[in-house]
């Protein structure tokens, strides 16, 4: 997905053309280098974690067979590769990293989606999904929510982050480019001068990071001393080259921390726009992936020194072409309602407002509705896949062939990550198997359906649905961003939800294949180095 700083610099790049020119203040001096390099020494392997923004194993697979991929070659023949990691949903991006980060789905980490309306400050919080809706909630509230409260009050304080962890354990940490970033260490994001005039933002912004905290020019740590990519035509470093030439520095000064995150957002904007079947990009990733290798003298001495674990953060869905209507515009379908439009005042008539997050979205009903006669309305279109909603301590789900289930957690039904459940219906409304000799399930089409649902039903305060459309559509509401003809994501079915992870320079091997599990996994590397 595009991550949400990079669409509100595609959108500052159109708004603030007047002072374009205006010499840009440069980043306050950071300590990050000289507090960032490990107490380890050089003999302990460093663990460099890095997130491919829609890498898919569909694609990877492709690549290989067409030797056109050495890096990545490289490093599944000398490690592991799993083609099934179960993503977080929604499958958007800052919910997947919190998810990353905290070890925990929504309804621990509190960040539910890049799009969902807050009941407590009657607002929507859209961290950018793009220009035209970042204009209509209004440009200062967007830079906001993702610039100061993503990390300061929306991801759950009393969760700690594995910034935090690591830290609390006497190690060091660093972040690259990565949205949710929250830490112990004290950073100051500084907004580039062009920005002071088109919005009331401060002119920098006190933040709790990592040792090393890299975020575009937002918080350059190498300013001065090595020329990155970060111009407003490089949307202000939050690109691939950025973060590679970020770490490349670390690794040939012996920078390294105990654990660096890296993020790589370049493949998803091709992605979106040309579809799942695009190579180009991955194959200008592979180069950039041996770049970064190369650093260390070579591909073979950065596994002697370093393990490297790579994954995607969602896949995504080929969205059909303009002509076969793949935009599931879902106000028209709830006309019967007072539906809020954006960029209008939230009102006491207010009955429904939307919060659409590609091709899922959460239906708010404020005024006490039944659910049941919103997800009946919102059923009638074909291209609806599920929809779900709270029930007491139950979650009801209605699927688009009309079969129904509702299930609560306990009970002695037992799923593969040794979760239990208690479910009442039709299984065939989220293909699940049920043997009821063996009291066990397990998930087809929806991977780790049922906990991934209760997480984002239980995620954040109000009474809503969650809705998804069926793969080759997406959802809209008024002024949404529309992927048709390319590739899109948000949803629950395998092709935005599994994801490829390659772990090379160790034997250690996760105990379950999902990103909720990666950060006691990646916790036990670097504790044990």
């Amino acid at each position: 997905m595009l991550k949400a700083v990079i669409v509100l610099f595609i959108l500052f790049l159109l708004i603030a053309v007047w002072s374009s020119r205006r010499k840009q203040k440069p980043s306050p001096q950071e300590k990050d280098l000289l507090q960032v390099k490990s107490n380890a020494g050089d003999s302990a392997k460093k663990v460099i974690f890095i997130v491919i923004d829609s890498l898919m194993a569909e694609a990877v697979d492709r690549g290989l067979e067409q030797k056109e991929l050495p890096a990545f070659q490289f490093l599944i023949e000398r490690g592991q590769y799993y083609k099934d990691m179960v993503s977080s949903f929604p499958t958007m991006s800052v919910t997947i990293d919190s998810s990353l980060l905290t070890g925990a789905y929504p309804d621990r980490h509190h960040v539910p989606g890049l799009n969902w309306y807050s009941v407590r400050d009657h607002k929507l919080i859209n961290y950018g999904t793009g220009p035209a809706e970042v204009i209509k909630i209004g440009v200062n509230q967007v830079m906001a929510d993702a610039l100061m409260q993503l990390n300061g009050s929306h991801l759950n304080p009393e969760l700690p982050t594995i910034y935090e962890d690591l830290s609390r354990a006497g190690k060091k940490t660093g972040s690259i480019n990565g949205l949710i970033y929250r830490g112990s260490a004290p950073h100051t994001l500084s907004l580039p001068a062009w920005m002071h005039g088109p919005t009331s933002m401060p002119e920098s912004i006190s933040v709790k990071g990592p040792d090393f905290l890299a975020l575009g020019s937002l918080t350059n740590p190498l300013e001065g001393i090595e020329d990155l990519p970060g111009s407003i035509i490089h949307r202000l470093g939050i690109n691939s080259e950025f973060s590679i030439s970020t770490a490349s520095y670390l690794i040939r000064e012996n920078k390294l921390p105990d654990f660096l995150y890296m993020y790589l957002p370049d493949m998803d904007q091709q992605i979106h726009k040309k579809g799942p079947s695009d190579l180009k990009s991955l194959k200008d990733t592979d180069h950039q992936l041996q770049t970064l290798l190369q650093n260390f003298g070579s591909l073979e001495n950065a596994l002697e020194k370093a393990i490297i674990v790579i994954i995607g953060d969602s896949g995504m869905t080929e969205i059909l072409p303009a002509n076969e209507n793949p935009v599931v515009e879902l106000f028209p379908l709830l006309q019967a309602f007072n539906v809020y439009r954006q960029g209008e005042a939230i009102t006491d008539e207010t009955e429904i407002v939307l919060a659409v997050n590609e091709t899922m979205a959460y239906v708010y009903n404020l005024k006490a509705r039944k659910a049941r006669a919103i997800a009946e309305a919102i059923r009638a279109d074909s291209r609806i896949d599920i929809i779900a909603w709270r029930d007491g301590e139950w979650i009801c789900v209605s699927n688009g062939a009309s079969k129904e289930l509702r299930f609560k957690t306990g009970g002695e039904l037992t799923d593969s990550y040794k979760q239990s459940w208690t479910i009442e219906g039709e299984p065939q409304a989220l293909d699940l198997k049920i043997n009821h000799e063996r009291q066990t399930l397990d998930y087809e089409r929806y991977p780790d359906v049922l906990q991934r649902l209760y997480g984002a039903l239980h995620s954040h305060d109000g009474d809503f649905l969650v809705v998804t459309a069926k793969p080759g559509y997406e959802l809209a509401d008024q002024h949404s961003p529309t992927h048709k003809g390319g590739g899109s994501h948000g949803s629950l079915g395998h092709a935005e939800s599994l994801v490829p992870l390659i772990i090379s320079g160790t034997e250690e091997r996760p105990e379950n294949l999902r990103i909720v599990d990666l950060k006691a996994f990646l916790q036990k590397l670097v504790t044990k180095q």
